[in-house]
């Protein structure tokens, strides 16, 4: 059964197998029937020699869930003589459901359920990478091995966020194991190899090429999978991706299909991300990701011209956490960040990928633009799991002074400031600043990048707005200026802003 990704979208991820049964017959092709075997094309590379050195590494991932299954609580049943008529089916039907006559339970039920992946040998020693929902919650993993032998596993640690999980099991002997590559030298168009146990068949090997580097599909904030056509099916979860030198250079992961079955388009997570989190798995059993502690979005062409950017690049800071290290180190909302410890920042996808990766504590130039120049400031590194504590357990600030009623309209919105009845009608919370959108017009480009009645704008040209006359007076400065756009940072009545760039005519 495929576990299918959130809003309806056809990436399904390598569902693991679970009393799998195939629908039918096995077709063999007419080939292979009594027929000798077809000569290698001139030029083709076998793979006989790298699968017969690896494949001893890949393991099957058996992975066994029990929890307790109890009835819901029933009325007891009256006293029913042996000649009382239907007697005989009350307390059959009572019985079914864990409660007889007398109204005694039946003990509580397990309920069983397992699954099946697959994975690979990191270290000799019994330290085996698979994908975090291949085991899930288990109570049971057992790593079986090619030659048959079976080994009980205990989960070192896990990482929900990338998908990935590690174990250890215990052997008298060493184990074949295989190395992790650099997945950051691999291209589109090299060729690659994957094993894993497919469909719960065993061992079996595809071949294909790296079809794309550093696909997003919107899974989280570390989105950077390598995309390739090597057959990759249910059961493959967790298992390794060759680079033709035998080195792991990505862990199979999800597929983009509409059966769950394999159609050329794999998902692997690739080495460059998943060694460090291995590392910090193996080191500390858990996590320990780098935090800055700020909410970021993309920087369109509109967004960069309002900007002073030139052209579309970095990350805009759209939100500061106040708990977070962002704020002592003098990073503010609307600054975009163009470099991160001297690595560059294209677009808002890299940041978190590369602050995640960069030790906890350190102490890291940022270089950012403000107001079209470019700055540099120094931040002192949090922890990402404790910024998620922070956050979780932040209390909301109180509410805001009265506005003075007034309105104003521009750029296909009209604006009000915030009133007792605005705040009621739109639920915005207490404490919000800026003034409410009470009007879009639906052939604006306000509509088109979907700025919403009940929203406030809260800076115009990363300067804050307290009413109507500070928007148009705002808007005013901007033109005298020679923009062609004015940047709106807009928050929702709940919280949580953006930055909207709309043309100015």
């Amino acid at each position: 059964m495929a576990l299918s990704f959130p809003h309806g979208s056809a990436l399904t991820r390598i569902a693991v197998v679970a009393g799998l049964a195939l629908g039918g017959p096995l077709t063999i092709p007419a080939f292979a029937q009594g027929t000798a075997a077809a000569p290698l094309v001139q030029g083709q590379i076998s793979l006989a020699d790298l699968a017969e050195r690896v494949m001893p590494a890949v393991v099957n991932i058996s992975a066994v869930t029990t929890a307790e299954s109890r009835g819901r609580t029933l009325p007891q049943l009256p006293q029913l003589g042996p000649d009382t008529p239907f007697g005989d089916l009350f307390e059959e039907f009572f019985n079914r459901r864990g409660q007889g006559q007398q109204g005694e339970r039946q003990a509580p039920q397990q309920r069983r359920s397992q699954s099946a992946g697959s994975g690979f040998v990191i270290d000799p020693s019994g330290l085996v990478v698979t994908n975090n929902h291949v085991i899930g919650d288990a109570n049971e993993i057992t790593v079986v091995f090619g030659d048959g032998q079976r080994l009980k596993a205990e989960v070192v640690g896990k990482d929900s966020k990338v998908d990935l999980a590690l174990l250890r099991v215990k052997s008298d002997k060493p184990l074949p194991f295989v190395k992790f590559g650099d997945s950051d030298k691999m291209r589109i168009g090299d060729p690659v190899m994957a094993i894993g146990n497919p469909f719960g068949l065993g061992g079996s090997v595809s071949s294909g090429i790296v079809s794309a580097r550093n696909r997003d599909i919107n899974q989280g904030p570390y989105d950077t999978y390598i995309q390739t056509d090597a057959a990759i099916n249910k059961g493959n979860s967790g298992g390794p991706l060759f680079n033709m030198a035998g080195e792991v250079i990505g862990i199979n992961t999800a597929i983009l299909s509409p059966t769950g079955g394999s159609v050329g388009i794999g998902f692997a997570v690739p080495s460059s991300l998943a060694t460090s989190i291995v590392d910090q798995l193996r080191e500390f059993g858990e996590t320990r990701r780098g935090w800055l502690g700020v909410r970021i979005q993309n920087v369109d062409e509109t967004t960069a011209d309002a900007l002073g950017l030139g052209k579309a690049r970095g990350a805009l800071i759209a939100g500061i956490d106040d708990k977070g290290p962002a704020k002592p180190a003098g990073l503010e909302v609307g600054d975009v960040i163009v470099k991160f410890d001297g690595k560059e920042v294209k677009d808002s996808r890299d940041l978190p990928r590369i602050v995640a990766a960069t030790p906890v504590g350190k102490d890291v130039p940022v270089l950012i633009m403000r107001k079209g120049k470019e700055e540099t400031k120094t931040v002192k590194l949090g922890r990402l799991e404790d910024g998620e504590k922070v956050q979780a357990a932040a209390a909301s600030k109180g509410a805001p002074e009265a506005a003075k009623p007034a309105s104003a309209a521009a750029l296909g919105l009209e604006f009000s400031a915030q009133t007792d009845e605005l705040r009621r009608r739109h639920a915005i919370k207490d404490g919000a600043k800026g003034v409410v959108i009470t009007k879009v017009d639906g052939n604006s480009a306000a509509a088109d990048r979907r700025v919403q009645v009940g929203e406030l704008v809260v800076e115009v040209g990363q300067e804050p707005v307290n009413s109507p006359e500070d928007v148009t007076k705002r808007l005013e400065a901007l033109k005298k200026e020679g923009r062609k756009s004015a940047l709106l940072l807009i928050a929702s009545p709940q919280g949580g802003d953006r930055f909207v760039a709309l043309p100015m005519k």
